[in-house]
C-alpha cells in the first residue's frame, strides 16, 4: 500500500495527525478539504452556503476520484465516505484508517460548527450525521484507531505503527 487515507468525524484529528504522520513517515501530505477550497477559491462553508450542498458534494467527489498519489498521507473531509466510487478509488492504492471518536468527543472538540463546512443534509442534525457516517467509516476502514482518550502524539504513533 502506497498511501494512508484518514477518515473520520469532524474534529477527530485527520488534518493535525495526518501532517505529523506524513512528517514521521517521510511521506507527502494532502488535505482534500484544502484542495477543494483552493479549487473553488472559497471556504467549504461558503461553498455550501453559496452554491449548495449538492454542488459541494460534486466538488468533493471529483476531488477524491481524481487523486493519483504515491507515498502520501491523505486527510479526507468527514463526508468522503458518502461516495462509494471515490472510496474504492482511494482504497486501491492506500490503507484506510478510521480515527474514531464518540459523539460527545466530537462535540467537545469542535468549536466552529456553523463555520466549519460540515456537510449536513437539510434538516439533518449532528446526531443523525454522526450515526449515518459512523456506519460508513466502519465499512471502509482497514484499521480503526480509538481517539477519544488519545493525545495527538499517541494517535500519530498509532497511525505510523498501523502501516508498518
Amino acid at each position: 500500500m502506497s498511501n494512508i487515507v484518514l477518515i473520520g468525524m469532524p474534529g477527530c484529528g485527520k488534518s493535525t495527525c495526518g501532517v505529523l504522520a506524513a512528517k514521521s513517515l517521510c511521506m507527502s501530505f494532502v488535505d482534500t478539504d484544502l484542495l477543494i477550497q483552493q479549487s473553488e477559491g472559497m471556504t467549504l462553508q461558503n461553498i455550501i452556503d453559496g452554491k449548495g450542498l449538492d454542488y459541494f458534494e460534486e466538488c468533493e467527489e471529483n476531488c477524491l476520484s481524481s487523486l493519483n498519489l504515491e507515498k502520501s498521507v491523505v486527510s479526507t473531509g468527514g463526508s468522503a465516505v458518502y461516495y462509494d466510487s471515490s472510496m474504492n478509488h482511494l482504497k486501491k492504492n492506500g490503507k484506510v484508517i478510521y480515527l474514531k471518536i464518540s459523539f460527545d468527543e466530537m462535540m467537545s472538540r469542535i468549536k466552529n460548527i456553523t463555520s466549519r463546512g460540515i456537510a449536513l443534509s437539510e434538516g439533518e442534525t449532528l446526531e443523525q450525521m454522526f450515526e449515518r457516517r459512523e456506519k460508513l467509516y466502519e465499512k471502509y476502514a482497514d484499521i480503526v484507531i480509538e481517539c477519544d482518550n488519545s493525545t495527538v502524539e499517541r494517535t500519530v504513533q498509532q497511525i505510523c505503527f498501523a502501516i508498518e
